[in-house]
């Protein structure tokens, strides 16, 4: 009798399964005829060689931001020695190119930047007849990256797949990281370098092009012949863009704007309702069709546009660093993490953080003086980050994050404003959740808050019109009876008291009322009559 166990078995490994399975199944589908074709599925190459040697002869093309705004930074980085090119604003036909060429489900910024890009590429190549691989060669684009909750992140490739399905294959997008500062990620041969002179040409020309937009916002619905502010602003671009190509003093060509826009006649002793415009970066941004030309359509309908300034984003992103920075200082542990403090001095960071702050805040008061701009504030971060805490916590990133609660919830108790009107594109997450969700909380909270959000598609022009024009009706009436009770309160008629804004220099263009009240016709009238105005119009 044979007691010997026995032997166990062999048992296959997994992959050794998984081979014969593969196997088994190659063999079947040829047996049955069903060999498929391999499918070759798009891969970003991510062309980024722009060496150093490319620089004279490489345009670097750009957009995104306002006329002055693109204008500006072109015209400092050419006098660094970069050819820089800006874009033109982006139309609706930018949008059916961007439609044509990107994946479907994508939000107003990126079909109307890539849209605009390949538009002008496709300019170059049919009118100008650049052959396509000279194109590649000879231009690149850059834009701002960044990752967050939103499609932001992929914008890039989706740039390069649109570029690609229209002929331009290879055409290099440039990334600059708005989280990176001076740490970009470059190589030691790279064209661009991310010297303390870029951004530093960067920023003047962000504030510059801040500070002569404000001014012609102010000016523009008061002018008494029409189309003169425009034609003053074009003057001043030509001036402030030759200043920064030739390196000369920003300020002192400022001050020569300021004289060119003094020239412009204007009359503010009219009710115009002042209407401020926030919301997600690009759509409240943009001057053309992505936003269906929401601040002039709201200058022709009588209004004051009060706009962001970009200058204020930056201030924004200084003050995530050094909110995040004093929160990990809190951590038991070091943090090692992406922008962590592990190896880093954080006192120093947090030095640096407050030091940049006030170094933007001073360039743009000297800017803002040198202008002649006058009552013109950027906001305290720290205040709009802390009335706005207790209904959008400010850990939440994306979009302007908080801004928009914070700075809704300062215009309704401060009366900065007769209408908000929260501007993004449809489906814009950040953006949404904010407008959609919790400014509803924010207005229940504060029944004198006007707020509209609209959300832009490209198309539905006349829809969102419409509905400014409801709340627009709404906020008109404020504004005149606003303006009303502080003719009344005056004692002066009409004609009084424009004689007296005359006598006492207060009929310049740029000469701007400090603020006590949302309307600039009732604040001029507070500024000529004094303290009985003030008690007319509520204010103590």
């Amino acid at each position: 009798m044979n007691l010997d166990p026995e032997p166990a078995p062999i048992i296959p490994s997994f992959e050794t399964i998984e081979a014969e399975l593969r196997a088994f199944e190659k063999e079947e589908r040829a047996r049955l005829g069903l060999v498929e074709e391999e499918i070759l599925h798009w891969t970003d190459g991510n062309p980024q060689q722009f060496a150093r040697d490319q620089r004279d002869s490489t345009t670097i093309l750009v957009g995104g931001l306002t006329l002055a705004h693109d204008t500006f930074v072109s015209a400092a980085l050419n006098g660094l020695g970069y050819r820089l090119e800006p874009l033109p604003c982006p139309d609706l036909e930018a949008l059916r190119v961007g439609k044509e060429f990107g994946n479907r489900g994508q939000c107003n910024p990126t079909y109307f930047t890539v849209g605009g890009l390949v538009k002008h590429l496709i300019h170059l190549r049919d009118e100008q007849k650049i052959p396509v691989q000279e194109i590649v060669t000879r231009y690149v684009f850059m834009t701002a990256g960044a990752c967050g909750p939103c499609r932001f992140g992929m914008y890039a490739t989706e740039y390069r797949k649109a570029l690609r399905d229209a002929g331009f294959d290879g055409f290099r997008v440039l990334l600059f990281q708005q989280q990176g500062g001076l740490r970009q990620a470059t190589g030691p041969d790279s064209a661009v370098e991310y010297t303390p002179a870029f951004f530093r040409a960067v920023v003047r020309a962000i504030i510059a092009g801040d500070v002569l937009n404000a001014a012609g916002y102010r000016i523009r619905p008061y002018e008494v012949k029409k189309g003169a502010t425009d034609a003053a602003l074009a003057e001043c671009r030509t001036v402030m863009a030759d200043a920064f190509r030739r390196g000369k003093s920003a300020a002192a060509a400022l001050w020569r704007c300021g004289n060119i826009l003094n020239t412009v006649a204007v009359d503010r002793l009219q009710p115009k309702p002042k209407v401020s415009v926030i919301g997600e970066f690009w759509a409240m941004t943009t001057e053309g069709d992505g936003n269906y030309r929401l601040q002039r359509f709201l200058e022709q309908e009588g209004a004051e546009v009060d706009v962001q300034p970009v200058t204020a984003w930056l201030l924004y992103n200084i003050w995530e660093h050094s909110y995040d920075t004093r929160r990990r200082l809190t951590l038991p542990v070091e943090d090692a993490a992406s922008m962590g403090l592990a190896g880093s001095n954080p006192r120093k960071k947090l030095a640096l953080l407050w030091g940049a702050d006030k170094a933007l805040r001073a360039i743009y008061a000297v800017f803002a003086r040198a202008l002649g701009l006058g009552h013109v504030h950027l906001a305290d971060m720290e205040e709009i980050a802390t009335i706005s805490h207790s209904y959008y916590d400010n850990h939440l990133r994306g979009g302007e994050g908080h801004m928009e609660v914070g700075k809704l919830i300062k215009t309704a108790r401060e009366r900065k404003a007769h209408l908000v009107i929260s501007v993004k594109p449809f489906g814009c997450m950040p953006s949404s959740g904010v407008s959609d969700g919790v400014q509803s909380l924010v207005t229940a909270r504060h029944p004198d808050a006007a707020f509209l959000a609209i959300e832009t598609t490209g198309d539905g022009e006349v829809n969102v019109q419409s509905r400014v024009q409801l709340d627009l009706f709404k906020a008109r009436r404020r504004a005149e009876e606003e303006f009303k009770k502080a003719v009344e309160g005056s004692g002066k008629t009409l004609e009084e008291l424009k004689a007296l804004a005359k006598k006492r220099g207060r009929g310049k263009a740029l000469w701007y009322p400090a603020h006590t009240v949302a309307g600039t016709g009732a604040n001029t009238v507070v500024e000529i009559a004094g303290k009985r105005v003030r008690e007319a119009v509520g204010v103590g």
